[in-house]
């Protein structure tokens, strides 16, 4: 493949795994959601969401976002005649949660209204060990094999040092990841990974899988002792704020997380949400949330606030 490619990223952590191979001057379109890293900013912006969700309560995002996929309806809205101008050699997007970007047909849809057909590159993980494999077929793709290697080495041998320490672990705090507060969400995917990693037990997470609504009552029944707030989509401001609604459920004064003051709000965009690199530094978050006396978190200070 050649060296030299015209990308554009349909998901932030796409644009996250493109920058940190040394892409970002070949990146020439980006997602409205694409945050980091800093050089990214003023990039042409070729994805947009449909719905206000910025202005939007959590239970009204989730009743338009149920409307409108049982519409057939898009979330968001790609600006074809921005992409007909860059005219792109490489797509990233992904297949995995319609509600995280567009897929399927949008992107069937788009390839036929471009000058050129571009390699689209799907990047579609469900585990840690994807994201890693993501990362390797995007450098094999840009020409940057050798880099990715080095930085996949480098996130396996992270996550072998916490898992050194946590394997010896005799008990483990029950934990619970939010992925969504109204409705409640468990977490899915990468992310029962991560805790387990990092030397904790959420059983109501869904290793690997979507994380799906659950109810209150299977929280309450679950008793955990950590308890983490990271919704979907969230920056840590965003989550806090919504966080406070919580302390309205009934039980909650009674779950042990809230008694032992080990209620979190946590960036989950930068650290959970996103398959990118910054999952290693996720997990070395949860490692330092579940178990502070044997991991300390050298991460910026704005990853988490403790809600109780």
């Amino acid at each position: 493949m050649p060296e030299t490619r015209r990308i554009v990223s349909f998901l932030p952590s796409a644009t996250e795994m493109a920058c940190a191979l040394g892409l970002s001057d070949q990146l020439l379109g980006i997602t409205h959601e694409c945050d980091y890293p800093p050089q990214i900013m003023g990039k042409p912006v070729v994805v947009r969401n449909v719905l206000p969700i910025e202005s939007m309560s959590q239970a009204e995002i989730d009743v338009a976002v149920t409307q409108r996929l049982r519409d057939g309806q898009s979330l968001y809205r790609v600006e074809e005649a921005l992409m007909q101008d860059i005219a792109p050699d490489l797509i990233l997007t992904q297949d995995l949660c319609q509600v995280c970007a567009p897929s399927g047909n949008e992107i069937s849809q788009l390839l036929t209204s471009l000058p050129s057909k571009p390699q689209v590159l799907w990047l579609t993980p469900k585990s840690l060990e994807q994201i890693f494999d993501n990362l390797r077929e995007l450098g094999e793709a840009t020409g940057r094999s050798e880099m990715a290697e080095t930085l996949i080495a480098d996130g396996q041998a992270r996550l072998a040092k916490i898992e050194s320490v946590t394997r010896a672990l005799v008990s483990r705090p029950r934990v619970f990841c939010m992925e969504w507060m109204d409705p409640v969400y468990c977490c899915g995917h990468w992310v029962p990974e991560m805790v387990r990693m990092a030397g904790g037990l959420d059983k109501l997470g869904r290793e690997g899988a979507d994380s799906v609504r659950i109810r209150w009552d299977d929280v309450l029944e679950w008793k955990p002792e950590v308890l983490i707030v990271m919704p979907c989509g969230f920056d840590l401001e965003k989550t806090f704020k919504e966080a406070q609604r919580l302390t309205a459920y009934p039980g909650w004064d009674d779950l042990p997380a809230v008694r032992n003051g080990c209620v979190y709000a946590v960036d989950a965009n930068s650290y959970f949400a996103r398959p990118g690199p910054r999952v290693i530094e996720g997990t070395e978050l949860l490692a330092h949330l579940l178990h502070p006396e044997l991991f300390e978190w050298r991460g910026p200070a704005n990853a988490f606030r403790r809600l109780v």
